[in-house]
């Protein structure tokens, strides 16, 4: 790369706490791929809720210190390193991890967690598949065992991955089900594959849910939110019913009995210790997806990477999500 272009900016995390740690710098090295790897010029980059999580030192999982977050990305290849085949330089693309991070201008990703992006998609659609729906389609599938002809209640389902839920159990046969906290995202979660919506800020909104499923109850939870939820949707499930802890932000208290009296199961979900087979199963479901036309990532907020402060508190005390949040470098 010429002299003038060998730096660009990132948001760099130097040490671990809330959302103003996220400094953006102007003067980081735009990264070098080496083998097996490809560099992207970053149009859009997907903000996920565990990436809060991580920036704050309170998960499981700790990256070396000074980092910069984001894993979702979209883009234009810039480059590419020995032993790449599959992608060059100019090719739309999609990456569902980043090696150095997707808070940039530039971002260096593993050549097989690169996807082509379909013309059908812009890069800030692109930026929203990742996380989001290769966590749905685990949800679904890998762990919850779904079968076409079941129910599945997407809870908070308005988000990036409850939109991808929504998508991708109704494309495979799934009765849907979903709740948000407002009008607008109850309209959206129906435009995007619920058969019927609840506004889960309605005191009885768990009563409308049994009067609609009956005695029956729904096969799957997919839960969001689980220490705000758990112990209800216990109450929700058919038997032999299944809840699937995609979100959690602290502890609740449940009663055993009610997973016993049907049978019931809690199945937690992490996308981070999916095997590479499990990657490359969903990869192949979602690309399908979009040559088919039914995923369709739905864009929320957007954030220039001078606002990454701000999109870090608002993804988590926003008031009801709307699609799927992005950077825009």
């Amino acid at each position: 790369m010429a002299a003038t272009r060998n730096v660009m900016r990132a948001v760099r995390v130097l040490e671990f706490g809330g959302p103003e740690v996220l400094k953006l710098q102007s003067d980081v090295l735009i990264p070098d791929p080496k083998q097996n790897q490809v560099l992207i010029k970053v149009h859009a980059c997907g903000v996920n809720p565990v990436e809060t999580y991580i920036r704050s030192g309170n998960y499981a999982r700790k990256p070396a210190l000074p980092y910069t977050p984001g894993s979702d990305v979209a883009g234009v290849v810039e480059g590419v390193g020995e032993h790449v085949t599959a992608f060059k330089k100019g090719d739309r693309v999609f990456a569902i991890a980043t090696i150095s991070g997707g808070y940039a201008d530039y971002a260096v990703a593993a050549a097989n967690k690169v996807f082509p992006l379909s013309d059908k998609l812009d890069f800030r659609q692109g930026a929203a598949i990742g996380i989001p729906y290769f966590t749905a389609y685990r949800a679904l599938f890998q762990k919850g065992c779904a079968k076409a002809g079941e129910s599945v209640l997407v809870h908070g389902a308005s988000g990036g991955v409850g939109v991808a839920a929504c998508q991708i159990a109704r494309a495979c046969g799934l009765k849907v089900l979903g709740t948000a906290g407002t009008e607008e995202g109850m309209n959206m979660v129906l435009r995007n594959g619920a058969h019927q919506a609840f506004n889960h800020r309605e005191a009885n909104y768990v009563e409308k849910i049994k009067e609609y499923t009956g005695m029956g109850g729904v096969d799957i939870i997919i839960e969001m939110l689980s220490n705000i939820n758990l112990a209800t949707d216990l109450q929700l499930l058919n038997y032999g019913g299944r809840v699937m802890v995609v979100g959690c932000r602290g502890p609740i208290e449940i009663n055993p009995r009610d997973i016993m009296s049907k049978e019931s199961s809690i199945t937690g979900v992490s996308l981070f210790l999916a095997t590479e087979e499990e990657k490359h199963e969903c990869a192949t479901a979602l690309l399908d997806g979009i040559e088919a036309g039914w995923l369709k990532p739905v864009v929320g907020s957007e954030y220039p990477l001078e606002k990454v402060v701000k999109a870090h508190e608002d993804i988590i005390h926003g008031g009801g999500a709307r699609g799927k949040m992005v950077l825009l470098p």
